[in-house]
């Protein structure tokens, strides 16, 4: 690699750090500008931290989270320090859980729910910085815990949730299949998915208590690089979404309780990317929300793509300086590495750099909504503009400011908010389907 190439390269990183890679939850915090100079802080001083335990607290609301017990653990913890992170998670999750089964043991079923539900959010919280050892038993473990609360509280929820195991490929991707109520009537449907680290059952506090409200089915579900697909299966991320979602589409088809026509796809975070790509192949969908709304994941430059697949070494050198410095970055790296099976920061980003919509966003039919936070830290308003200009089907755009306390990331931190602007937006689109 040249001075100049490398220098360029150099230049390169740190743009694409803090204009493109900044799109996931935890990713990296930025340092300059209108999102960190007005940035609500929590707890922690790093924003990498304090957007986590901010996105833990935010579902308080949905009986994920209780304020204290969140505020309590996070002054427990080291800033910077990802071991702090998990203990102390970790201990208030396993002390929930305990509760929980006490409450159960002893018939107090609304009690054992709520324990449940978050103990299953706290042990997702402890394990979220763990990724950047891959083979840690921790990570499946106290995974597997979070999910397991959750199912522990599906039976004392007020309304029916299903285990479901959705046909894909030669196997089956996991997921929830939750109705209003036990009718069993046809009804309107939200398939909603994650994006970059979350999970379905986390997906139930953020998104799908407020269909539940509004007297939707909702369909949560992990994809390959999501949740159980990836850690019990090792199914890695892979770009060409449309092959996850049609047969996520086909197996609703297949149920009494849908509104066939009146099916809805629902993106979150990273979503707002894979979401779109498969609305373009996959036209059954009635409507489609994009929060925040994406086409492209990755900074295209031609002749720094070629840095990195020929000049791998010199190319992961600056890449793991870059992430020592940087604790969001690092998770961002990490985690990807985990999530799409690839061996080095320069494999990983030579992976990335395939998420991109060109010509596939002129095939979306679907009446879309697309979604963006004023001060998203993660994501800037020309990329989710840019995705919306970009759009040729019946379009919205939907920008959350600071006047309405939603402008992070997903709107985190007001999930309430959010829930009335875009499912408000749905119904009607949905009301208009003949």
């Amino acid at each position: 690699m040249t001075r100049h190439s490398a220098k360029s390269f150099v230049v390169w990183v740190g743009l694409c750090l803090f204009f493109n890679s900044l799109f996931f939850p935890g990713a990296i915090g930025a340092r300059t500008g209108e999102a960190e100079t007005t940035r609500l802080k929590v707890v922690f001083d790093n924003p990498t931290y304090d957007f986590e335990l901010q996105r833990t607290l935010g579902v308080t609301l949905s009986g994920g989270a209780d304020i204290n017990e969140c505020l309590a653990t996070a002054r427990k913890i080291r800033p910077g320090d990802d071991e702090s992170w998990y203990t102390h998670w970790r201990a208030l999750a396993d002390r929930i859980y305990q509760q929980a089964e006490i409450a159960l043991g002893s018939g107090h079923r609304v009690s054992a729910r709520e324990n449940f539900q978050r103990a299953c959010n706290y042990y997702r919280t402890s394990e979220f910085f763990l990724h950047g050892n891959r083979e840690d038993p921790r990570i499946v473990e106290t995974w597997r815990l979070s999910r397991d609360a959750f199912r522990r509280a599906a039976p004392l929820m007020p309304h029916p949730v299903e285990v479901v195991a959705i046909p894909y490929e030669n196997t089956t991707l996991p997921g929830y299949f939750l109705q209003p109520d036990a009718s069993l009537k046809p009804r309107k449907t939200v398939i909603i998915q994650t994006g970059f680290d979350g999970t379905a059952e986390e997906l139930y506090f953020t998104r799908a208590v407020f269909a539940l409200a509004r007297g939707y089915n909702a369909l949560l579900f992990e994809g390959p690089g999501q949740g159980g697909a990836l850690r019990e299966q090792q199914l890695y991320f892979r770009p060409d979404w449309e092959h996850v979602v049609t047969p996520v589409v086909n197996y609703l088809l297949t149920r009494k309780e849908v509104d066939q026509q009146r099916i809805a796809l629902m993106g979150i975070s990273m979503g707002g990317y894979l979401a779109p790509r498969a609305a373009a192949f996959e036209h059954r969908l009635a409507a489609l929300v994009a929060n925040p709304g994406s086409d492209d994941l990755y900074v295209q430059d031609r002749s720094l793509l070629s840095e990195l697949e020929h000049s791998p070494e010199q190319s992961n050198l600056y890449l793991k300086q870059a992430m020592a410095k940087d604790l969001g970055f690092r998770w961002f790296i990490e985690n990807g590495m985990f999530s799409t099976n690839t061996r080095s920061p320069a494999d990983f980003l030579l992976h990335w750099s395939q998420y991109r919509m060109r010509e596939e966003i002129s095939q979306i039919r679907t009446n879309t909504l697309c979604v963006g936070s004023r001060r998203d830290h993660f994501m800037g308003y020309e990329r989710f503009r840019r995705f919306y200009d970009r759009l040729q089907s019946p379009k919205t755009f939907l920008l959350f400011s600071a006047k309405e306390a939603a402008e992070a990331h997903c709107q985190m931190g007001a999930l309430a908010v959010s829930a009335n602007h875009i499912y408000d937006w749905l119904d009607q689109a949905l009301e208009k389907i003949p």
